[in-house]
């Protein structure tokens, strides 16, 4: 059985961590990303497509060095293909059921109970759902009491939602849906190939779990995502190997051989490795990225530091990223705005 783990996009909301390296590497209480998804593929799984394009090599390395008991397939898509492209690129090396897993969630699906709930329903596609209080932001499921969805309604009022329940990015399914897809096309499978099988085969099901969910497209998920970890850990913070922390810390993660100085002050914020956070500083919500430098004298609210770049002394600064280097080439050109909240 096969798995396709969606890892292609650029991860533009999170950049610009992501001009340097693919999202499904960031750390994640210094973990890559990607690992949490591998960690949850059941034993049935035995083979795992990655639908890749930015900075495939990156992926392709890291994987390598994991010695999975799984064959690893790296499916270089020529360019973005969307959810369905990918998966409809994949097509020769899958067999007759298959997962497809979005490789930014973060969550506590049980993919075996999954594969049991789509048997017993026969169903053609089976997706993972999960509620939400804020459904006027989702696209959101109409489905019946026994988990056929019969329809999704884009970004309903609260009055008028058929429930508060939304796709939570892992699928199961059936061969035949690759039927639905066009080659070499860019294709939201959620949008265009979802609503036909629903209306062509009425055995389009949603298994709703229990648990957590947070999808990690934003810096202020990236960090939710430390303090939930932390909480359920039972952690005051948590450090990597080789660090020298000469400050203070509070509901914080250190990468390894980080310096942390004198007098500093480090409050719910991620500090990659090889960084430096120098003498009398104040960090509050804040990403630090790998071998970056925050000289002595700085106080920093929501605010990410990208690779390699270094901070003067003594700056006052919120609410901001700062990248000095070029961007990566292809990177897609838009508007940074509000990193943080945006």
């Amino acid at each position: 059985m096969e798995a396709i783990i969606l890892a292609g996009g650029f991860g533009t909301r999170l950049r610009p961590l992501t001009y340097t390296r693919a999202k499904s590497l960031l750390p994640i209480m210094n973990t890559p990303m990607i690992t949490y998804l591998l960690d949850m593929l059941p034993k049935e799984v035995d083979t795992v497509i990655l639908a890749v394009n930015y900075r495939k090599n990156q992926i392709e390395s890291y994987l390598q060095s994991l010695n999975l008991d799984k064959k690893i397939i790296v499916n270089d898509e020529p360019e973005p293909l969307g959810t369905g492209g990918a998966v409809k690129f994949a097509e020769k090396h899958l067999s007759d059921r298959f997962f497809v897993l979005n490789s930014d969630i973060i969550c506590s699906l049980d993919l075996t109970k999954i594969m049991k709930f789509h048997g017993k329903m026969d169903a053609v596609g089976t997706i993972s759902l999960w509620p939400v209080d804020n459904v006027s932001e989702f696209g959101v499921a109409d489905v019946k009491d026994d988990g056929n969805i019969t329809g999704f309604v884009e970004k309903p009022k609260p009055e008028n939602a058929p429930s508060n329940l939304i796709n939570a990015g892992a699928y199961l399914l059936e061969s035949k849906v690759l039927d639905y897809i066009e080659t070499g096309k860019l294709i939201s499978m959620e949008k265009e190939i979802f609503p036909q099988i629903i209306n062509d085969t009425h055995r389009f099901y949603g298994y709703q779990f229990k648990g957590h969910w947070m999808d990690i497209g934003r810096i202020t998920s990236y960090l939710k995502i430390h303090e939930f970890l932390l909480d359920k850990q039972n952690k005051k913070n948590h450090i990597g190997l080789k660090c020298d922390n000469q400050g203070t810390l509070e509901k914080s993660v250190l990468g390894k051989n980080v310096q942390i100085g004198k007098n500093t002050k480090i409050k719910h914020s991620i500090i990659l490795d090889h960084a430096t956070i120098e003498d009398h500083c104040q960090l509050d919500h804040c990403v630090i990225g790998e071998h970056a430098t925050v000289s002595n004298h700085n106080d920093l609210d929501y605010v990410v530091l990208g690779d390699n770049e270094v901070l003067s002394e003594q700056n006052n600064k919120e609410n901001e990223i700062i990248w000095t280097q070029p961007v990566p080439e292809g990177y897609p050109k838009k508007q940074i705005g509000n990193v943080i909240g945006g």
